[in-house]
């Protein structure tokens, strides 16, 4: 049998095809990284080390200050509350940003948990013992099937259903955080757009002319270590910035700690120009 022959391509046509190809590659921007060691002043003010993370999604930039943790898995601690909302959302287990549930009269260390909470409230105030009832409502199976299906961190839910994220085996990295964000904003995590717009809603934490900040905050030990989050995006002239920063101290004694998780977030977005001081 004769080999087939393929015809050889006229001049021409070359220089059509390498026209295509060039002019293609000027529209294919290649992903960005910057690193920014100078951040480090940052984090020496509050005696913690850490690390940022910072993903311009227009310019497909990252901007890194100690990347070596970037895919070093942490505790969530409460940034878990973002995918527990979704998750009481979606099974029906909350119907609504508005849903109540009563206080069951415990007296904790925070005055403001020690009321009635809605979602908004709930998630605004960290409350601990409203997630703890939410993940109990939707029950161990529910939870690690939606888990699974949402691609959370490693998606573990050892220790228990109401424990598993705060004292268990549930870990996230910086990277994962950034990306379960990203799909949280573009609604292409596997809850419905209702769930995903609730959620990005209460997660408003300051909102201005020029820039909408939504974002979790979290706190949690592990390995005799406490870990701090602070993660959200940045929207700001239709561009969206997602952030997450990881700060951790061996130091139970930092009073500084609760506040370095926000006040270094904003240090670096008024660095990089990015909020109004």
């Amino acid at each position: 049998m004769k080999e087939k022959q393929v015809p050889n391509l006229r001049l021409s046509d070359q220089i059509k095809i390498i026209f295509f190809f060039l002019m293609f590659s000027c529209f294919v921007r290649p992903q960005t990284i910057e690193t920014r060691d100078d951040f480090k002043i940052f984090y020496d003010q509050y005696n913690v080390s850490g690390s940022f993370v910072l993903y311009e999604q227009n310019e497909d930039k990252y901007i890194f200050y100690n990347q070596s943790q970037f895919r070093q898995p942490f505790t969530p601690a409460s940034t878990f509350k973002i995918c527990n909302s979704l998750i009481g959302l979606e099974t029906g287990v909350i119907k609504d940003e508005n849903f109540v549930l009563p206080w069951d009269s415990v007296t904790r260390w925070l005055p403001t948990w020690n009321k009635d909470q809605d979602l908004k409230s709930a998630f605004r105030n960290s409350t601990v013992w409203y997630y703890q009832e939410l993940a109990r409502r939707v029950g161990g199976e529910k939870m690690k099937y939606w888990l699974d299906l949402a691609k959370y961190g490693n998606a573990d839910t050892s220790d228990g259903i109401d424990h598993f994220w705060l004292t268990g085996g549930l870990r996230i990295t910086p990277e994962q955080q950034i990306n379960f964000l990203r799909r949280l904003h573009d609604n292409k995590l596997p809850f419905s757009q209702r769930s995903m717009e609730i959620v990005k809603e209460i997660m408003i934490a300051k909102d201005t002319l020029n820039s909408v900040v939504h974002a979790k905050t979290g706190w949690g030990q592990q390995d005799d270590t406490n870990i701090g989050w602070y993660v959200g995006y940045v929207e700001k002239n239709d561009d969206v910035y997602y952030f997450a920063n990881c700060i951790q101290t061996k130091d139970s004694e930092n009073k500084d700690f609760a506040r370095a998780r926000i006040k270094i977030a904003y240090q670096i977005f008024n660095e990089l120009n990015l909020i109004e001081k």
